[in-house]
């Protein structure tokens, strides 16, 4: 796995494009205008906190398919559950806790998974762009909390 290429641009392309809805969904909260949401029963801050949540989970899959393609440790796999755990529990806890949760949560993982870089599990572009993507995605949450 070659550790010192760029970061591909579709990498780029769908990172920036996961972070619209952190971005938008938090601004939309802010304002105090739902975008029309509640016409259906939906809120920013709901779908905002369920967005967190399953890219919070995502974020655990990462670690997990590194385990497996380079042979990480029973460690990695354990450790790969915790966010999707966390995230869904920050779902049943009451405002403003659920945000920060997530929030916290994401920034939190961002750095956790430098780990991966370190030992060699994946590329120093994927710590990288993690660091960055994280850091909006979750300050976006602290935000909106």
């Amino acid at each position: 796995m070659p550790f010192g290429k760029p970061v591909p641009l579709i990498a780029v392309v769908l990172g920036l494009g996961g972070l619209i809805p952190f971005i938008g969904f938090a601004a939309l909260s802010l304002s105090g205008n739902d975008g029309g949401l509640g016409t259906i029963g939906l809120s920013p801050r709901l779908i905002l906190s369920a967005y967190g949540a399953v890219i919070a989970s995502f974020l655990g899959g990462i670690r997990w398919g590194a385990a497996a393609a380079r042979e990480g440790g029973n460690a990695d796999y354990v450790i790969a559950i915790v966010p999707s755990l966390v995230a869904w529990a920050a779902l049943a806890i009451p405002a403003p806790w659920d945000l920060r949760v997530l929030g916290l949560l994401v920034l939190g993982w961002g750095l956790v998974d430098q780990d991966l870089v370190r030992r060699g599990l994946v590329p120093l572009w994927l710590g990288r762009l993690r660091l960055v993507l994280s850091s909006v995605a979750g300050v976006s949450l602290l935000v909106a909390a």
